[in-house]
C-alpha cells in the first residue's frame, strides 16, 4: 500500500492528523502545451535559461520520486510509462497517477494559441485500458489512478457536453478498475456570473454533479481552486465523506505557495496538488521539503520563505525575487486570512 492510500484511509476514517495531509506534484504540464512546459534550467550564478528536454524533465521527476516526500506524482500517460518501465517507482511508497483527460481549457501553454478564450470542451487522449492493462502485461507496470478535470461555464450546451463526457469516462473507469480524483476549475471564460458568486457557483456545480454518482464511482478526492476560506469551509463541511484538495494555480510568490498550503489545511482541505509552483521554482526539492514542514505545522509560511531563500543562497542559485518581495502574499483569495 502506498503512503497516499494509507493517508487517504485515515482521512476518510476520521483519524486525520496534519502529517496525513496529502501533497502531490503535478508533473503533467506536457498535457497543456509543448516544449516550454517542462520548466527552465537555472544554473548557479545565472546565465541563459532554456527549457528542459523531455529526458531532463523525466530525470527531474525521478529526483522528486527518490526524495520520497510527496505522496503522489502525476504525469502524462507517456511519461508515466517511461518512468514505470525504468523502475522509478520501485520503492512503492509514492503513488503513480496519470492525467486522464486534457480538455481544451488546459491547452493554454501552446505557443501562438488562444484556445483558452473559448469555453472548455471535453477531450481525452489517454487510454485507461492501456494504463491499467499495459502492453507488456506486467502487473507492476499498471497505473490505476488518475486525474479527471472538468470546467463549468454556466453554458448549458458546453456544460452538458462536459458532463456527458465525464459520465462516459466513469463507465470506462469502472470497467477496468481505474480510480480517479476530480479536478474542478473555475469558469475559464466569462460565465455571466457576478465575481462574488463564482465560488458558490462552482461549489453548487460540484455538489450537483456528485449527487447522481454512487460511492463506487465517486472520485477519491476533489481538487478545486482555492476561492478563499469561506468557500473551502462550506464545501468541506457539506459532506465530510468528500475529501477536498486545492490546486496550485499560477506560480506566484513563494509566500503564496506556503500560505496556500497553510490555509488549505487550516480550513478543511486535506490535499494539495501543485504544478507550476513546484516546476517553476528555483529549487523544487527544497521547496517540496519545506511544503511538508508547513503542512505538518513545523514552520510558518513566512519562516518557510526565509528558509527557502537560505537554501538558494547555499546552492548559489539566484532567486527569482528578493526575499522582501517573495514574502508578499499576492493571491487575492489568500490575503484576508494570511498568517502573521
Amino acid at each position: 500500500m502506498t503512503r497516499y492510500a494509507e493517508k487517504l484511509a485515515r482521512i476518510k476514517g476520521g483519524q486525520y492528523r496534519p502529517s496525513d495531509f496529502i501533497i502531490a506534484d503535478a508533473k503533467d504540464s506536457d498535457m497543456a502545451g509543448g516544449i516550454t512546459t517542462t520548466g527552465v534550467k537555472r544554473r548557479p550564478g545565472g546565465g541563459r535559461e532554456v527549457p528542459y528536454t523531455r529526458s531532463e524533465f523525466l530525470e527531474n521527476i525521478r529526483q522528486v520520486i527518490a526524495q520520497d516526500v510527496v505522496d503522489i506524482v502525476l504525469t502524462s500517460a507517456s511519461n508515466m510509462e517511461a518512468l514505470t518501465k525504468d523502475g522509478a517507482f520501485r520503492n512503492g511508497t509514492v503513488a503513480r497517477a496519470i492525467r486522464a483527460n486534457d480538455s481544451t481549457d488546459v491547452w493554454g501553454a501552446i505557443r501562438g494559441s488562444d484556445y483558452t478564450r473559448s469555453p472548455s470542451r471535453p477531450f481525452r487522449s489517454a487510454s485507461l485500458d492501456r494504463a491499467v492493462r499495459p502492453v507488456d502485461l506486467s502487473g507492476e507496470n499498471k497505473v490505476d489512478l488518475g486525474l479527471y478535470s472538468i470546467t463549468f461555464n454556466n453554458d448549458l450546451d458546453r456544460d452538458y457536453q462536459s458532463l456527458e463526457a465525464f459520465s462516459e469516462f466513469r463507465r470506462e473507469a469502472a470497467s477496468c478498475g481505474f480510480k480517479y480524483f476530480l479536478e474542478v476549475f473555475n469558469p475559464n471564460v466569462d460565465a455571466r456570473i457576478s465575481p462574488e458568486l463564482i465560488p458558490a457557483y462552482v461549489t453548487d456545480s460540484i455538489i450537483r454533479t456528485l449527487a447522481g454518482i454512487v460511492e463506487a464511482d465517486r472520485p477519491q478526492f476533489l481538487k478545486v481552486v482555492y476561492n478563499g476560506p469561506e468557500a473551502l469551509e462550506e464545501l468541506c463541511a457539506f459532506d465530510p465523506g468528500v475529501v477536498v484538495g486545492v490546486l496550485g494555480g499560477s506560480s506566484g510568490t513563494t509566500r503564496d505557495c506556503f500560505e496556500l498550503l497553510s490555509q488549505a489545511e487550516r480550513f478543511g482541505g486535506r490535499v494539495a496538488l501543485f504544478g507550476r509552483k513546484i516546476n517553476l521554482a528555483e529549487s523544487p526539492l527544497d521547496l517540496i521539503s519545506l511544503m511538508r514542514s508547513v503542512t505538518n505545522g513545523e514552520i510558518s509560511p513566512k519562516n518557510a520563505v526565509r528558509a527557502y531563500h537560505g537554501s538558494l543562497e547555499r546552492l548559489g542559485l539566484n532567486p527569482l525575487r528578493s526575499l522582501e518581495d517573495d514574502l508578499v502574499v499576492t493571491s487575492a483569495p489568500l490575503v484576508a486570512a494570511a498568517s502573521e
